[in-house]
């Protein structure tokens, strides 16, 4: 068996959610935030469309995102003029990821920082911090252990996303086949070997996740 038929969306998979991660952290967060807010205006509009990819199919989702970001999309078209590819492509496939499981990632954080004693914020902003300060000071690092069970929870739905990559990545054979892509061309094309291969590495990293889950779920508890 080619070995690169192996390594190359597993490697995929792994580039995927770990650039998917750092987005979770430096725009999911903040988008919690914003929806913790209680006066925020338009909160009903950024909740909708956070919230979008729990409730519509994985596929009409994809099929509306490619609408919008391909190259006569109102975003895709912008890009397209400095020659970048959202569609059909890395981007794409990171994109995918993210949408998927950016809801996991907002709403338990922004449930967290709703519930946080505001006592304790009352007392920073006494003591001169700002609210932005206080949130990242104050806020965030009592609330940790849920920050990594939700970033934790969605990249693993991150690295199981299926529907919204299958639109915006394409499928293409060695550039966006992810694992759970591969898996499912080796069982379209016959080759349950493989399949059985991939799935087995997918369900151990399905496991790793489960572990660590269980471990800060059981640290946030306490």
């Amino acid at each position: 068996m080619d070995l690169a038929l192996i390594s190359t969306p597993f490697l995929l998979s792994l580039k995927t959610i770990s650039v998917s991660a750092i987005l979770f952290i430096f725009i999911g967060i903040p988008i919690a935030y914003l929806l913790a807010k209680k006066n925020l205006k338009f909160k009903w509009l950024l909740n909708t469309i956070v919230t979008l990819p729990l409730i519509f199919p994985p596929i009409a989702v994809g099929f509306f995102l490619l609408l919008i970001l391909g190259r006569n999309g109102f975003i895709g078209k912008f890009f397209y003029e400095f020659d970048i590819s959202l569609i059909f492509s890395f981007s794409g496939i990171v994109i995918a990821a993210f949408i998927a499981g950016l809801p996991l990632m907002v709403k338990p954080l922004q449930a967290s920082i709703e519930l946080f004693p505001s006592a304790i914020k009352e007392a920073s902003y006494i003591s001169g911090k700002s609210e932005i300060k206080t949130f990242i000071f104050v806020v965030l690092p009592n609330i940790k252990n849920t920050l990594i069970v939700a970033l934790l929870i969605s990249t693993a739905r991150a690295l199981g996303e299926v529907g919204i990559t299958l639109m915006l990545g394409g499928n293409i054979i060695g550039k966006t086949d992810t694992i759970s892509l591969a898996i499912y061309n080796a069982v379209f094309d016959g080759d349950y070997n493989l399949a059985m291969i991939l799935s087995g590495i997918l369900v151990f990293i399905s496991v790793l996740f489960f572990i660590a889950l269980n471990f800060f779920e059981k640290r946030k508890n306490v």
